[in-house]
């Protein structure tokens, strides 16, 4: 309550307002006027914040904190970073043809700053890797500009998400959903964490994630890119400190014909095309290519395993266990990526229709596409 009062000061001083007692009227009319069904949250960052009682619609600048929301309800959201064409038919239709807003500021934070609150959301949803929250002063003040509450979702790694998911159910008021959410996510972060453990570090097979059309683009086994790796048994080729965030680190063919890994797992079709279906002779020497074992990652509607590496990452995680242990993995993959999808994102999938999504060769009818909010 306290900050938004600030702004509300603030505010009122720059337009010229400046006798206390004005100031005062003000800020009493705020509380019992605009506030009177507010409520107090401890956000994930340890901040107390008072936000509307119903929470109709946010603003969440981050894709991975949008991809989160829109898994709780995707009519919640004002804007939304769209994924490819062939993705959006797995969407549902209250976000087909929301704007991509983005994080403010951005290239044109004054239109960012309008497009907001035109949509008039409730309040703003902020990502955070990090518990302890430092942002920059221009970043600070664009958002105050919105005169929003604004609330904090800090994961630090995807054993957090089962945690984010509880408080989400808090925040928008969707406990019972957000228990069944994080249910599903701890349980499979349980069970591979299970499965691992069982399997000796010398029978876990090596792993080489090729990014970028030529492939020679990866991730240090430490960098977040790469975080299904170390929890699929930390087997990652690339062993290095990430030099940033951004990650895309390059290396040579002959570094990859070092390394030889016994897996690869492919981000572009570009790529696999080229050494599985192209028989590309320079890569053909590489054990995984020889053995088959080059995996063209899932990424509809929004990738399986990374960039941005979001809430799919869980069935990113069921995906990448069955390939990398088969023998051990016991489940029937395709039924599972079908419940995930319904639970997930309420779609309703064939087992021919979620074959074609795991191959990245996904064609479905826009009528699958209902959404959380409306299941079948």
């Amino acid at each position: 309550m306290k900050h938004i009062i600030q702004d509300l000061i603030l505010s009122t001083l720059k337009k010229g307002l400046k006798n206390v007692g004005m100031i005062f009227i003000s800020a009493l009319l705020f509380i019992s006027v605009g506030m009177a069904d507010a409520r107090e949250i401890i956000d994930m960052a340890g901040r107390e914040v008072a936000i509307p009682d119903a929470i109709k619609k946010v603003y969440v600048p981050s894709p991975y904190g949008s991809y989160m929301v829109y898994s709780m309800d995707p009519t919640l959201l004002i804007s939304f970073n769209n994924p490819s064409k062939e993705g959006k038919r797995y969407l549902h239709k209250a976000v087909q043809d929301l704007p991509v807003i983005g994080r403010i500021p951005g290239q044109d934070q004054q239109s960012g700053i309008e497009a907001v609150l035109k949509a008039k959301p409730d309040l703003v949803i902020m990502w955070s890797a990090k518990k302890t929250i430092v942002m920059d002063e221009k970043a600070n003040d664009a958002l105050n500009q919105l005169h929003l509450p604004i609330v904090y979702a800090v994961a630090e790694s995807l054993n957090d998400y089962p945690d984010v998911y509880l408080f989400m159910g808090k925040l928008l008021g969707m406990e019972e959903r957000a228990r069944k959410l994080s249910a599903y996510f701890q349980k499979a972060l349980t069970e591979a964490k299970e499965m691992v453990d069982r399997i000796p570090k010398e029978k876990r097979p090596s792993v080489y994630y090729a990014e970028g059309t030529d492939g020679l683009s990866t991730e240090c086994n430490d960098s977040v890119h790469v975080e299904l790796l170390q929890l699929a048994g930390d087997t990652n080729v690339h062993r290095c400190h990430t030099a940033s965030h951004m990650g895309l680190e390059k290396i040579s063919l002959e570094q990859l014909t070092q390394y030889n890994p016994e897996v690869i797992l492919a981000s572009e079709v570009g790529f696999y095309d080229k050494v599985i279906r192209e028989k590309d002779p320079a890569w053909q020497h590489i054990k995984a290519v020889k053995e088959g074992k080059v995996y063209l990652i899932p990424k509809v509607p929004f990738n399986w395993f990374d960039r941005p590496p979001s809430f799919m990452r869980i069935i990113g995680l069921k995906w990448l266990m069955s390939n990398l242990y088969p023998s051990q993995y016991k489940a029937d993959f395709n039924k599972e990526a079908r419940e995930f999808y319904r639970i997930f994102l309420g779609v309703e999938l064939s087992q021919e229709e979620m074959m074609r999504v795991i191959s990245r060769e996904a064609s479905i009818d826009e009528s699958h596409g209902v959404g959380p909010g409306t299941q079948k």
